[in-house]
């Protein structure tokens, strides 16, 4: 994979492909695995915010709740604090004293915690690289009426695209996008999102994207570079 962007891309116009060409496509393509790369991880830093405020506003909300709903947010505190440390194995599994979030899901998994430690679980899986448990976790999450729905069909959009299902993975970036009113989360997901669409020869609908960032989010990250991934497919205004 390559290590940076070159400064500047040009539109391919030519239906007939030389050495030269093929060469432009091929870096194109590394060009957008790095910029989805680099997405990634700032991605990765807001979810990883993110979980640390609703844990510890769950955590709080259920502590004074029925019984059940009391001891699934004790069992999971240190498995919420062990994530928030980039510890996911032990978040995933506990550390031999204490619960992960794997051990929460079976003993209470019918709680709101329970239905939480999912989405914990998905976004864990997904640091390590493991979609397959990522995205059956993140599918297990109830995200209706919580903080973090956006979130979780990002990540969910992610795994899936990481898994090679651009179907799905395209299904649920378009839902982590709909949220017009979030403008750290919906441009970072707009951009993942026409970078799929790039990569499943969508150019017109990766256009779409790139221009809901440029127009909607100009001060976002995303907008700072989005002119150059325009003008690559054919919008130079």
């Amino acid at each position: 994979m390559a290590n940076s962007v070159k400064p500047e891309e040009q539109p391919i116009i030519a239906t007939r492909k030389p050495a030269q060409e093929i060469a432009d496509d091929n870096q194109t393509l590394q060009n957008l695995e790095v910029a989805y790369e680099k997405n990634k991880k700032t991605i990765n830093m807001v979810v990883t915010a993110i979980i640390v405020i609703v844990g510890g506003y769950f955590a709080y909300k259920y502590l004074y709740q029925e019984p059940k709903e009391k001891k699934a947010a004790n069992k999971a505190f240190y498995a919420e604090q062990y994530f928030a440390a980039d510890s996911v194995d032990k978040a995933l599994n506990g550390d031999g004293q204490h619960y992960g979030f794997l051990k929460v899901i079976r003993e209470f998994g019918s709680t709101k915690t329970g239905n939480l430690a999912h989405y914990y679980a998905g976004a864990s899986y997904l640091k390590k690289g493991d979609f397959k448990n990522a995205i059956k976790h993140l599918e297990d999450f109830d995200g209706h009426g919580t903080l973090v729905a956006t979130a979780a069909y990002g990540m969910l959009g992610n795994a899936y695209l990481e898994s090679g299902n651009s179907d799905k993975g395209i299904s649920n970036l378009k839902k982590a996008t709909e949220n017009a009113n979030d403008v750290v989360q919906t441009p970072m997901y707009l951009f993942n999102l026409g970078i799929a669409y790039e990569g499943a020869k969508k150019p017109e609908d990766a256009k779409k994207a790139y221009q809901r960032i440029r127009d909607e989010y100009p001060n976002s990250m995303q907008a700072q570079n989005i002119d150059r991934y325009l003008a690559r497919l054919g919008d130079i205004n």
